[in-house]
């Protein structure tokens, strides 16, 4: 009964799809938009980078192909990008209950942090109760989880908890560093 639209401010991808009128937006929340029963749209992805090679993207905006830039030029854009990106999400809130948002990469790469418009910036807007993932097979998932924390500084507020994913073991070894991960967040 909740009203549910996937969101990703800025998404690079290859794999983009084809919308009514020609538009295009990932294909990642087209899937997302058909599981939640809705039509995707391309302020369900207002902004998709699509690399072409020589450290260069096609920047496709609200479905519809702008330029091929350099990640230096992209970078400059970052205002105007968000300004999109934030229109388009209003724009959905104001037509659904919810709305899921998907970060991309990690929200703590610290060279980044400045330039990014998908992660911790847009759960400040939102005020979105945000959730860490960590791949446990890939090992190491405490220090990737409490490490992400510990560098996103300020935006720690929104971050409510932890998910570990992919976990096949015994329960009963994990507890404890999930007691100590939340010792030390204050997380669940």
């Amino acid at each position: 009964g909740i009203k549910t639209a996937p969101f990703k401010a800025q998404n690079m991808s290859l794999n983009g799809g084809r919308l009514p009128g020609g538009l295009e937006i990932s294909r990642a929340q087209i899937l997302q938009a058909e599981a939640a029963g809705i039509i995707p749209d391309p302020r369900m992805n207002p902004i998709m980078l699509k690399p072409v090679g020589d450290a260069k993207s096609v920047m496709v905006r609200m479905g519809k192909e702008v330029d091929t830039l350099s990640a230096a030029d992209y970078y400059k854009l970052k205002e105007e990008n968000f300004k999109i990106a934030t229109d388009a999400y209003d724009s959905l809130l104001a037509e659904y209950d919810l709305i899921v948002l998907e970060g991309a990469g990690s929200p703590a790469e610290i060279n980044l942090m400045q330039d990014d418009i998908v992660n911790m910036r847009m759960a400040a807007y939102t005020g979105a109760c945000t959730l860490l993932i960590g791949d446990i097979s890939r090992g190491g998932v405490f220090a990737a989880l409490k490490g992400t924390f510990d560098l996103v500084g300020e935006y720690q507020k929104y971050i409510h908890g932890f998910i570990i994913n992919k976990f096949r073991g015994d329960r009963a070894i994990l507890e404890p560093g999930l007691k100590m991960l939340e010792d030390m967040t204050s997380r669940e």
